[in-house]
């Protein structure tokens, strides 16, 4: 029996059933528009700066010779925990792990490298002799002074039509925010779980 008009395509193949319409979320979480929008914005945010060529561009710009060691991305990590850790107490690669929330081996391989770069110096710790006591060079603090000023200026850039109390409340919301995610970070199974989730039906 052939098929009829109603059950075929113009050209003779079965015609695609018709798509059912998406209902309406009945997860509150789902059905929130504030949410929505915050994580598409935050996915458009790692997109706008998470750009391929910006750190080729430092690289470039901070290569001061031909044998020179261009600046990399985790110089300037290493640089701002060390700097940050300064400020509180003795700053060993421990310290700098913890701060950057990495391993020790990797912590250690980070910090020799900016080490190697010139930007951070090792010396022995007064309180113990076997660790050693990490702190900023003259070039490690100029270039965490050049990096706070070029983000700075981008940001007051970004924001040249804020009010004073509109970054003021920015301020105090990202930063509330981003506490809120350090104490509770994404983790793995939590993926895992998504997939699952959307593979169920």
């Amino acid at each position: 029996m052939g098929m009829t008009r109603e059950n075929s395509s113009p050209l003779g193949r079965p015609a695609e059933p018709p798509e059912r319409p998406v209902p309406a979320p009945s997860d509150p979480v789902l059905a929130d528009p504030a949410l929505a929008e915050i994580s598409l914005a935050l996915f458009h945010l790692r997109r706008v700066w998470a750009k391929p060529d910006l750190m080729k561009r430092i690289r470039a710009q901070t290569s001061s010779g031909p044998g020179a060691r261009p600046l990399q991305l985790s110089n300037l990590m290493v640089v701002h925990a060390v700097a940050a850790l300064n400020a509180e107490a003795e700053v060993t690669v421990g310290a700098v792990a913890e701060r950057l929330e990495i391993d020790p081996s990797t912590a250690s391989r980070l910090v020799g490298h900016a080490i190697d770069a010139g930007l951070v110096s090792r010396r022995p710790s007064p309180v113990d002799a076997r660790r050693a006591n990490l702190g900023l060079t003259a070039a490690g603090a100029r270039v965490k002074q050049v990096a706070d000023r070029s983000r700075r200026a981008y940001l007051d850039e970004l924001m040249a039509d804020w009010t004073p109390d509109e970054r003021t409340d920015f301020a105090r919301l990202l930063t509330r925010f981003t506490d809120a995610a350090a104490r509770a970070p994404m983790e793995a199974d939590r993926v895992d779980r998504i997939f699952e989730e959307a593979h169920a039906d």
